[in-house]
């Protein structure tokens, strides 16, 4: 379990500020010892299951380049194919330099608010099934604990299947 951290980055203070801004202050940003950059690295720092990771993935419409931002649980593979119905357009993984520049952060701590811009976002059906989920907070290091309802309500986002 994380410990309470006083001092967090300058990318995990931004994503507390947008957590306090939609309402949702009682989550708190806290900065791991170690990497939580993977659904793996995350559940073995925090001590919950790989599928309570709420991970953070963003794609880019093939067609009109805009970012997608797809929160998956973190046992489970995203079916892009899945999209195209949704969308009117097939999905694709941006790089490095894509992601950061439509959210601000960077590959690894993309948490589900906060963004530089507005992102269409889609939630997996399975995090519903937690009592609480954890989701990355801005940095590769940085995480925060959420109810699965908190997390529709304070992204928007369509709950879907995503496998």
């Amino acid at each position: 379990m994380p410990d309470t951290n006083n001092h967090l980055s300058a990318s995990a203070q931004k994503v507390q500020d947008a957590l306090s801004a939609l309402g949702f202050g009682a989550c708190e940003v806290v900065e791991m010892p170690a990497s939580t950059r993977t659904s793996a690295d995350a559940a073995a720092a925090i001590g919950c299951t790989v599928g309570q990771i709420a991970k953070s993935l963003v794609f880019m419409g093939k067609t009109s380049g805009h970012p997608v931002l797809i929160i998956a649980s973190g046992s489970n593979r995203v079916n892009t194919g899945r999209f195209k119905a949704l969308l009117g357009e097939g999905l694709s993984k941006p790089d490095a330099d894509y992601v950061r520049e439509r959210t601000g952060f960077v590959i690894g701590g993309v948490p589900p608010v906060g963004h530089s811009t507005p992102l269409k976002t889609f939630i997996d059906q399975d995090l519903l099934q937690y009592e609480v989920i954890w989701s990355a907070a801005g940095t590769p290091r940085a995480v925060f604990k959420l109810t699965p309802g908190d997390l529709v309500r304070m992204t928007g986002g369509q709950v879907i299947d995503v496998t």
